[in-house]
């Protein structure tokens, strides 16, 4: 009976790795044909099958000054999709014995004000320190002023901001709502325990091990971006260049520039482990778990989050992602480990679902399982 059911299981497994194999490049590239454009930003697509790339394409223009078409080492903005190399940052201080997950906030900075003694470096990597919304505060104090005459903010001012602050949002640990301050915060942590600028760090402790040649963290003035894509957005007389905004010099929770090649990489390191061991990642890994249960969102929805990435199945299938959203830019990652399966869109324009995109992507192989 063993023997049968061992004969069935590989025969499945045949089946739907022949299934899974059957799919074309034209029916992946059917999905991004109407980003297929010379006068017009588009997208940088790139699939990865069993550690293989098994697709790579670029539709539209990286700006409409130039028109120079987008390809696999296009340099896009990628927003949000930062946090994980911000949390890996922090893993990797932690594996060094320089920082603990469960480090109170002032200890890192004593100057902190006391409602950071209860806020944990953990509760900044899974969005549950309770900080105030540091886009918030920041309009706030300048009031009735046009976005484009607002001063952009960088990292230690968003520190800064926060130690003005008497108090968070709610108790640490009670509570799961998307920090983008806590991200930040986490860049400085960076700073100050490695003694380094946090785009130094980046550079040094992981893209230049993982061959990341053409990926950095933006400093205007500082460094340039290679083969940058500019962000767009569509208004009614055509599109307009949108790609710079008051919070865009913010470098923890979004301000890396990648590529779909340079991403690959990274995708290899994360499955093969070279970075981080399994054991290190397994933290990253793990759904936050509030002190009253699980995490929610604000309608209601259970959230799955570990460091720098949501964990939430999709169609029953195991999965680590993360969107991207900032202004003329949409990003995504989405990772299906047990099927072996990386789909990365990136967008310079902002009527782009990119997440809905990859998703139609992983529908092709995933359905087929």
């Amino acid at each position: 009976m063993k023997i049968k059911l061992a004969l069935l299981a590989g025969a499945l497994a045949a089946v739907s790795m022949n299934a899974s194999a059957q799919v074309s490049g034209s029916q992946i590239d059917a999905i991004f044909a109407p980003l297929k454009s010379t006068t017009a930003p588009g997208a940088a697509v790139v699939v990865i099958r069993s550690g293989t790339v098994v697709f790579r394409q670029g539709y539209g223009v990286t700006d409409l000054r130039t028109r120079h078409l987008i390809d696999s080492q296009t340099n896009f903005r990628l927003a949000s999709f930062t946090k994980q190399f911000t949390a890996a940052c922090i893993m990797l201080l932690v594996r060094e014995g320089k920082l603990r997950y469960d480090e109170p906030l002032t200890d890192v900075f004593p100057e902190f004000p006391a409602y950071g003694r209860s806020i944990t470096v953990r509760n900044l990597l899974n969005h549950t320190s309770g900080l105030k919304d540091y886009e918030e505060i920041y309009e706030k104090q300048l009031p009735n002023t046009p976005p484009e005459k607002i001063p952009q903010i960088l990292d230690a001012g968003v520190l800064k901001l926060l130690e003005q602050q008497t108090s968070g949002e709610f108790a640490p640990g009670t509570k799961w709502e998307y920090s983008n301050s806590g991200y930040a915060t986490l860049a400085m942590i960076v700073e100050k325990i490695s003694g380094k600028p946090f785009g130094d760090f980046l550079r040094d402790r992981i893209f230049v091990p993982l061959k990341m040649t053409h990926t950095l963290a933006y400093e205007k003035g500082k460094n340039e971006v290679s083969n940058r894509a500019f962000g767009h957005t569509k208004k009614e007389s055509g599109w307009i260049e949108t790609d710079q905004s008051p919070t865009s010099a913010v470098l923890g929770d979004g301000g890396i520039y990648s590529s779909v090649d340079d991403l690959a990489k990274w995708d290899r390191a994360l499955r093969e482990h070279t970075l981080l061991s399994e054991t290190e990642m397994k933290p990253a890994l793990t759904p936050v778990e509030l002190t009253g249960g699980h995490a929610t969102s604000d309608d209601d929805r259970e959230v799955r989050y570990g460091f720098g990435w949501f964990l939430s199945p999709y169609k029953g299938h195991k999965r680590m992602w993360h969107d991207g959203e900032t202004i003329g830019f949409r990003t995504t990652i989405q990772r299906f480990p047990e099927d072996k399966l990386t789909v990365i869109v990136l967008a310079n324009r902002a009527d782009v679902n990119a997440e809905e995109m990859a998703l139609r992507v992983a529908d092709l192989y995933i359905g087929k399982m």
